[in-house]
């Protein structure tokens, strides 16, 4: 919007429309930015299982398994690993997705390493002649759970250093243009 007067104070009177006409438009933009990036507050997982290439018990390719992004607000990283002699089986997602399929799942989950919990009722009821199906799921003798939030690959974005980082490059770029 240019506005055109006949005295000499025409320039700068344009120039201060249009410096506070930026300071709208990149205030409007921060705000937005602020906003968005508030709601942002999810864990990043690897999801794959040692049966398939590229996941073993030490690592994971990243060539070949891309994070995927946990559902749950309060999620957790999982690495279940299930050993029978020299016969190991790894298992790694985020712990919603293993809930509702495991019930060995112990109930102390903060960060480390722990055994599987105990189910002696698994299987009682039940009688099968047919032995392959491992109803009591005893096929592997130990099974350990590995819970991570805050270890690489296990990261939890949080949402105050997004933003601090976006106010901060915001301003940089505002002291550079004006």
């Amino acid at each position: 919007m240019k506005i055109m007067l006949h005295h000499s104070s025409s320039s700068s009177l344009l120039f201060k429309m249009n410096s506070s006409l930026l300071t709208i438009v990149w205030a409007s933009i921060l705000s937005l930015i602020i906003f968005q990036v508030h709601q942002v507050s999810s864990l990043f997982c690897y999801s794959c299982v040692s049966t398939t290439p590229g996941c073993t018990l030490e690592q994971v390719s990243w060539w070949i398994y891309s994070s995927i992004t946990c559902p749950e607000s309060d999620d957790k990283c999982i690495k279940i690993i299930e050993q029978d002699g020299a016969d190991i089986r790894v298992t790694r997602d985020c712990l919603s997705n293993v809930m509702s399929l495991r019930d060995d799942v112990p109930a102390d989950r903060f960060e480390g390493c722990r055994s599987a919990a105990q189910n002696p009722k698994r299987a009682v009821y039940v009688d099968n002649a047919i032995g392959e199906l491992d109803l009591k799921k005893s096929s592997f003798i130990n099974t350990t759970y590995c819970f991570c939030e805050f270890d690489q690959w296990c990261n939890g974005s949080s949402s105050r250093n997004s933003t601090w980082t976006i106010l901060v490059t915001i301003f940089m770029l505002l002291v550079y243009w004006i």
